[in-house]
């Protein structure tokens, strides 16, 4: 179940803005579209109407044109001026004028059904035949809702000129039908209250209707024409309101081209010709037909995509929140701190981080305020033999951001003279003051401050390169020389003498501590022969009835041989032996006694549980105890060769058990290389070893990093699972130990030099 975390919740709301912004655009789009289908639908049904009113107003003009031609008929022209007596009828002169006007109806649908009365006759004229008395016409053909009499009166009994008459009921030889009725007299310019003749045209509403039926058969709905009082001419389709109501309805204007009326889109187009009104009422639903077919495609798609997005949203949202709250956790569970109402991750993290580093900036401060008391341990430790081993060495000068540059020269004591036996306040705090300006007078003179106090009136200095970057070493004639004018500034400025004591030349920054030994039997010499000048340790050759061998020197041999450190040993075995054969002169029973201790040391280090778990433990203790006070090289060689056997064994077992400290970090890499936490810290967590040190240890034992061996495994995994051919690489990714296909892609071009695309596809070939 999704953590609805204050990180989860920051990056889905940016998800959704994301989505929201094209949806928005996508939404104008769809308005703008819906809008242009509306109005070339619009477009459409207008010139749809416009072209069936041209069609109608042609064909009405073909009516008017047919009765002017009626007019200029001489036949007709005739037959209307004759004088009929008797009851005589011209029946040559009618069946030729029925024969020139027979062709018009075949030319115009409008003129299928026409007659034409002529008053003096008393006679109906048809295309097909000719009715000698009206009543004989009007019981074929006649309106329903007008009598013979009212018929003859309006119709064949009044001028008419360029006369149409809206629909009407009408019966055509038992037929019902409705139709239109233009009417002429004739002559043209009959104004009189009767006429010779009159030509009457009955169009049928279907037929008239038929022009109509383009824009009723592509949209449904109605269609009307009218006249100018709103009497309807031609109808068409189902569900057309009154037109002479819709003409005065409040909400209707009918000056518009089209409007929205009773969700039906109504086109009106008037007539300039003859006054007569078009309109198309057009139902919305059937108008924006394809306007809705976009709309419903529009909307589901953007149905689907933002489903799609969201849930995309809540995955990238739920993986990229879930390092935040992972780190979020692991602070809350080292710092041991509870959930803070009110706060999310981000307040968390960054109230807390800054505070870390309000915490670091002080511990840096502090560090920096205690680097002058951490240099001065590390170089009274180093002069104590404390440090035993060059790693111990090089750790604490790194913590105390100090070294031995070089790793040779010499140690040198300074004696300020004037104040032994004087142990009052005012005394001790005048040493105090000497010492400080002894220090800073060296610091002027040489530019290096490798010193220590040690006791209230000795400095002891440690001569070694002049810079960590020249790798230049003082001699023995630079020392005198320096230590001269430091004598003569400090006498002359502030009358401070002192005697200078040095020990013997080490060669690395583990013999300073035998050095500083060296110093300190030189300044008992020259304090005894009462010397002010410099005394070197080689200048003080003494005979002793006690040889050299103290505490601090045995306790360096075995921390040398239980690190392993053979040379060191061997080293220091031939200092101790130097220091007894050339340095002093012992007695037959002081040297046995000197043997037995350095054998005693060995015994006692041979009883540790690393050599007793070996199988070397009792050789080794048989050579130790056969061990004989001969001469001093028969003797050094012999304890150089056991402290390397002993050393030889640490190192051994060392190697043991770093394999398999390493077999162990392998197998767990190899475990969980598919976690996207795995990290360093969780695999020194395992281990049960600090960080630092399993880096340290992976590397010397593999050559290898550690983090480059993560990475060589997870892509040995993605390799065999591009060639199985079963995930998709986002899906190998993950499968992996990576966070993003991002990653990934770019890891394993670096690692093969390809894309693993085309390494899935280079394996498939």
């Amino acid at each position: 179940m999704i953590q609805m975390s204050g990180a989860f919740r920051s990056f889905l709301i940016s998800y959704i803005v994301i989505l929201i912004i094209p949806s928005i655009a996508g939404y104008m789009s769809y308005l703008t579209s819906i809008s242009v289908t509306e109005e070339q639908s619009i477009e459409n049904s207008v010139t749809q109407l416009q072209k069936s009113q041209e069609i109608l107003e042609r064909r009405m003009a073909e009516v008017e044109g047919f009765t002017r031609q009626l007019a200029i008929n001489p036949d007709l022209n005739v037959l209307m001026n004759e004088k009929v007596a008797d009851d005589r009828t011209n029946v040559y002169g009618i069946w030729k004028m029925l024969r020139d006007v027979l062709t018009f109806g075949q030319t115009n649908d409008f003129l299928q059904q026409f007659y034409i009365y002529l008053s003096n006759y008393n006679v109906i004229l048809t295309p097909g035949s000719a009715y000698v008395r009206p009543e004989h016409y009007y019981d074929s053909f006649h309106y329903e809702d007008q009598s013979l009499a009212e018929w003859k009166q309006t119709i064949l009994g009044r001028t008419h000129r360029s006369e149409t008459m809206p629909l009407r009921p009408y019966v055509g030889k038992g037929t019902k039908t409705s139709v239109v009725t233009y009417m002429q007299s004739f002559p043209l310019d009959s104004f009189s209250g009767s006429s010779p003749a009159v030509a009457v045209v009955v169009i049928d509403e279907r037929t008239i209707a038929s022009l109509l039926a383009g824009i009723t058969d592509r949209y449904g709905g109605w269609a009307r024409v009218s006249d100018a009082e709103g009497k309807t001419i031609a109808p068409q389709g189902s569900g057309a309101p009154d037109m002479e109501s819709l003409g005065k309805a409040p909400g209707f204007d009918g000056g518009k081209i089209s409007q929205y009326y009773d969700d039906d889109l109504v086109i009106t187009i008037r007539s300039d010709a003859n006054g007569w009104v078009y309109r198309a009422g057009i139902p919305r639903d059937a108008l924006l037909a394809n306007a809705n077919r976009i709309k419903l495609m529009t909307w589901t798609v953007t149905g689907i995509a933002l489903a799609v997005g969201l849930l995309v949203g809540l995955l990238l949202a739920y993986r990229n929140s879930a390092p935040i709250r992972r780190l979020v956790g692991f602070m809350k569970e080292q710092l041991g701190m509870q959930e803070s109402a009110g706060r999310d991750e981000y307040d968390f993290l960054h109230g807390n981080i800054a505070e870390m580093i309000r915490n670091n900036n002080r511990l840096e401060s502090e560090l920096l305020r205690q680097v002058p008391l951490l240099r001065d341990a590390f170089l009274k430790r180093l002069l104590a033999g404390e440090l035993q081993t060059h790693e111990e060495i090089a750790a604490a000068a790194a913590q105390a951001n100090t070294g031995i540059y070089g790793h040779s020269g010499y140690v040198c004591i300074l004696q300020i003279k004037g104040y032994s036996g004087m142990d009052s306040v005012e005394i001790l705090n005048e040493l105090n003051a000497a010492r400080l300006v002894l220090k800073q007078a060296l610091l002027d003179l040489a530019g290096f401050t490798l010193t220590t106090d040690w006791g209230s009136d000795r400095i002891v200095i440690v001569f070694a390169s002049r810079e960590a970057e020249t790798g230049g070493e003082l001699g023995r004639a630079d020392i005198e020389e320096l230590l001269g004018r430091l004598s003569r500034k400090a006498f002359a400025e502030y009358r401070i003498t002192f005697t200078a004591a040095l020990g013997g030349r080490f060669q690395a920054d583990t013999e300073v501590s035998g050095s500083y030994e060296q110093a300190k039997q030189a300044l008992e010499h020259a304090l005894h022969a009462n010397r002010t000048d410099v005394v070197w340790y080689e200048e003080t050759r003494m005979e002793s009835a006690t040889y050299y061998y103290p505490m601090e020197v045995e306790q360096r041999l075995i921390g040398t041989i239980q690190a392993g450190e053979a040379e060191e040993a061997k080293k220091l075995v031939r200092s101790v032996v130097a220091q007894n054969t050339e340095q002093r002169e012992l007695s037959l029973e002081m040297w046995q006694q000197l043997v037995g201790e350095v054998k005693g040391t060995l015994l006692k280090l041979l009883d540790r549980k690393t050599f007793l778990e070996s199988g070397r433990f009792e050789p080794l203790k048989d050579r130790i105890i056969a061990v004989q006070a001969a001469d001093g090289d028969s003797f050094r060689a012999e304890i150089e060769e056991i402290a390397a056997d002993l050393c030889g064994i640490v190192v051994s077992r060392k190697n043991d058990h770093h394999t398999r400290i390493v077999e162990q970090i392998k197998k767990f890499v190899e475990e969980s290389f598919a976690d996207a936490d795995l990290t360093l810290y969780r695999i020194a967590e395992r281990a049960e070893r600090p960080e630092k040190y399993i880096s340290q240890l992976f590397k010397e034992a593999t050559g290898t990093n550690l983090s480059d061996y993560l990475e060589s495994v997870r892509m040995e995994n993605a390799v065999r699972l591009l060639r199985e051919n079963r995930y998709t690489v986002d899906e190998i990714s993950s499968r992996v130990g990576y966070n993003s296909s991002h990653s990934f892609r770019r890891a394993f071009k670096r690692v093969t030099g390809v894309s693993p695309s085309s390494y899935r596809q280079t394996a498939e070939d």
